[in-house]
């Protein structure tokens, strides 16, 4: 594996990389005025079991894609792109138009004409099953590894998709890629994985997290998980850590230069978090990393891997050295820092598609498929 503090990718000619930047110029230069067409639908695993040995009769699992499967004379999809969301959210924040405009476009890397893109919310979130439905703190404690799971199983048994030409992943999504590279070593063509550290959750990532668990917890109007209505000051807690956790120092010097600009900004998160979080959903879904842990077996990932990481992640700072160790532990592929300016973003750096997209495009060509 590959260490890489700029912008380059699989060891690549010049020339190579000189075409790879006249394709990003003609690409730049298509506008996407409207958004792409999307599909919604709901695939359902039967006696979900869960790591823990819990069942669950019925597990429901939404999804968005984008695009048309392309099959070989084999009946075989060839153009499934999976793309995993973070805590907290789901597969429609990349609809967005600072990633859905930047990738799947008309001539851009993630064309909707050319590929079929797959984005599922995963358990406890969006309009998947989750404790906000009706079981409240009754709902099976899940893991990174049943969310793998689950999506697995509405790939090949929901979709019909034997094998991915690209997964990507973000934040908890970025997680759960390295889950997948070991789990299912032979399902996608590429792997790349963004805004995470490939070891367990420790350290000030592990405080933080545990700091918004036990404000849920201890807050006497969470009433074990059955209140009427959401504990505002568990949720007020919670909204200030999350907050913290995706700030990016330049970029708000920048945007917030006073304090009044400042305090309006945090008055604004906190009234919008309040109006949209749900406190046991949210719960489970910060306690689900509480095993994750793939270090031991990233020599097992056989894939390409395009790891990146933003200089300015409160999540995952750079100043650890951990993603340096780590990556030199992967068979194939790279890891990128994206250097901190006022066009990163933190950890949210990982939307933002025009920061890394270069990557990408050097990524689906150096791991393209023969034509049958």
């Amino acid at each position: 594996m590959t260490v890489c503090r700029r912008a380059s990718l699989l060891p690549r000619s010049i020339a190579a990389a000189a075409a790879v930047c006249s394709v990003l110029t003609s690409i730049a230069a298509h506008a996407q005025s409207t958004p792409p067409a999307t599909h919604e639908g709901d695939f359902v695993a039967h006696g979900f079991r869960f790591a823990s040995g819990v069942t669950l009769p019925e597990l429901r699992l939404h999804y968005t894609t984008l695009g048309q499967p392309v099959r070989d004379s084999g009946g075989r999809i060839t153009n499934a792109v999976l793309i995993l969301h973070g805590t907290g959210g789901d597969g429609h924040q990349f609809l967005r138009p600072q990633f859905a405009g930047e990738l799947f476009g008309p001539g851009q890397p993630l064309d909707v004409a050319r590929f079929y893109v797959i984005l599922p919310d995963g358990i406890g979130h969006g309009r998947s099953s989750k404790p906000s439905d009706g079981l409240h703190a009754r709902f099976p404690e899940y893991t990174y590894a049943d969310m793998v799971e689950a999506q697995h199983l509405l790939l090949t048994q929901g979709l019909g998709v034997g094998r991915l030409r690209l997964l990507m992943g973000t934040s908890m999504g970025c997680m759960h890629a390295f889950v997948w590279g070991e789990t299912y070593p032979d399902f996608a063509d590429a792997l790349m994985p963004l805004a995470c550290l490939p070891v367990g959750i420790a350290g000030r990532n592990r405080m933080w997290r545990k700091m918004l668990i036990d404000a849920i917890r201890d807050d006497p109007a969470w009433a074990a998980g059955e209140y009427k209505s959401e504990p505002r000051e568990a949720l007020r807690t919670a909204s200030d850590l999350l907050l913290l956790a995706g700030s990016a120092p330049i970029y708000m010097q920048s945007a917030f230069a006073t304090r009044a600009s400042a305090d309006q900004r945090v008055v604004e998160y906190t009234n919008a978090s309040l109006g949209a979080l749900d406190a046991n959903d949210l719960l489970y879904q910060v306690s689900a990393s509480s095993d994750y842990d793939p270090s031991a077996r990233l020599g097992e990932i056989r894939a390409p891997v395009l790891w990146i990481n933003s200089a300015d992640d409160f999540i995952n700072p750079p100043e650890l050295g951990i993603a340096e160790a780590q990556a030199k532990r992967l068979q194939h592929g790279r890891f990128v820092l994206l250097p901190a300016s006022e066009r990163t973003r933190g950890h949210g750096s990982h939307t933002w598609a025009a920061l890394w997209k270069s990557e990408l495009v050097a990524l689906l060509a150096a791991t393209e498929r023969a034509a049958p």
